[in-house]
């Protein structure tokens, strides 16, 4: 299978909704599926890093070609960003978003292979403090990221430091994707759990045992969370964050991660603890806490829009939002 094949799988195939009884053919789909990620782990973790780099960004370019409809919702978001960009300064932002998809996939898979102290200097940090010194207080802390840069790569080297880990993940199809996903996070120290019911517990529980817990914030996946304006226009967010803070009294730190030019090369942004206000009831102090979330997102995602991992309808003015809302509320 040619790289670049593995590449649409991983950009096509993992949000496909499962049928409820699936027919010889779709079987036969969601297995060659799951053999495109375990191949192009395999590939992955066989080529040198400077050359899996570069290979990146020769690949990229015919990905986005393949993926028109990805491209055009990339480029939407790109420009509530920063609605300056236009023509071929458009063009370079969304390919360069590709070019940093497919670098977070080759990395992820790399991982597991690579040595702790490789892992280590390979990630600078910003305010890295400001979590130490909530975990100093017994309550935990919860890291509010957006999809954008190398994530994967700061829990690896959270892991490396001593922190135990919770990361809340979106259920994948098929199910055998998911375990293999899951599989190679908890080879990176990670414990994972699936977006669903049982999560909130979950988290409430990692953060008593005073662990650190990250939420990818910038995407309500569900369909149920708090309306905010988000880059100039109204959308939902996930109201988790800011609930289980407030409810767990844990601290919540928004923060990045940010692929450099270095070889492997991350930096990682942590800004210090939000203050939820006390006013009104529990749900005013929700919608209040995720509005500001929201703010501390654009921030993070200003640095470099050019990462940021968002090929799906996020307002509800893109195309398809409502359809994929309407999908979210019959599961």
């Amino acid at each position: 299978m040619h790289a670049r094949h593995v590449v649409n799988y991983l950009l096509n195939r993992a949000n496909v909704d499962a049928p409820a009884m699936a027919s010889p053919f779709e079987e036969l789909a969601d297995a060659f599926t799951v053999g495109g990620y375990r191949l192009g782990s395999v590939i992955a973790r066989l080529t040198p890093a400077p050359i899996s780099q570069g290979a990146v960004s020769l690949l990229a370019p015919g990905v986005a070609l393949s993926l028109r409809k990805r491209r055009f919702m990339i480029e939407r978001h790109l420009q509530r960003v920063d609605p300056t960009l236009t023509g071929f300064a458009l063009h370079r932002a969304s390919q360069q978003a590709f070019d940093s998809y497919m670098r977070y996939y080759t990395e992820s898979f790399r991982l597991p292979t690579l040595s702790a102290k490789h892992v280590l200097r390979s990630l600078s940090n910003d305010g890295f403090h400001y979590i130490q010194s909530a975990l100093e207080l017994g309550k935990g802390v919860i890291v509010a990221l957006p999809h954008l840069g190398g994530w994967e790569w700061a829990g690896r080297w959270m892991a490396e430091m001593g922190h135990r880990m919770t990361v809340i993940v979106e259920p994948l199809e098929p199910p055998e994707l998911f375990d293999w996903f899951t599989k190679l996070r908890s080879d990176l120290g990670m414990n994972v759990v699936p977006l669903g019911p049982g999560a909130a517990p979950a988290v409430l529980a990692a953060l008593r045992r005073n662990e650190v817990v990250c939420l990818l914030s910038d995407r309500d996946i569900q369909g149920n969370g708090v309306e905010v304006d988000f880059f100039g226009e109204r959308t939902t967010l996930p109201a988790g964050p800011a609930m289980l803070g407030i409810r767990s009294g844990a601290a919540v730190v928004p923060g990045a991660v940010y692929f450099t030019s270095a070889v492997d090369g991350h930096h990682c942004v942590i800004r210090p603890p939000m203050v939820f206000e006390k006013v009104g009831g529990l749900r005013e102090q929700v919608a209040a806490g995720t509005q500001a979330l929201a703010i501390e997102l654009e921030g993070l995602i200003r640095r470099a829009p050019e990462q940021w991992h968002l090929f799906q309808p996020n307002w509800p003015s893109d195309p398809g939002y409502a359809e994929m809302r309407a999908r979210s509320i019959a599961e």
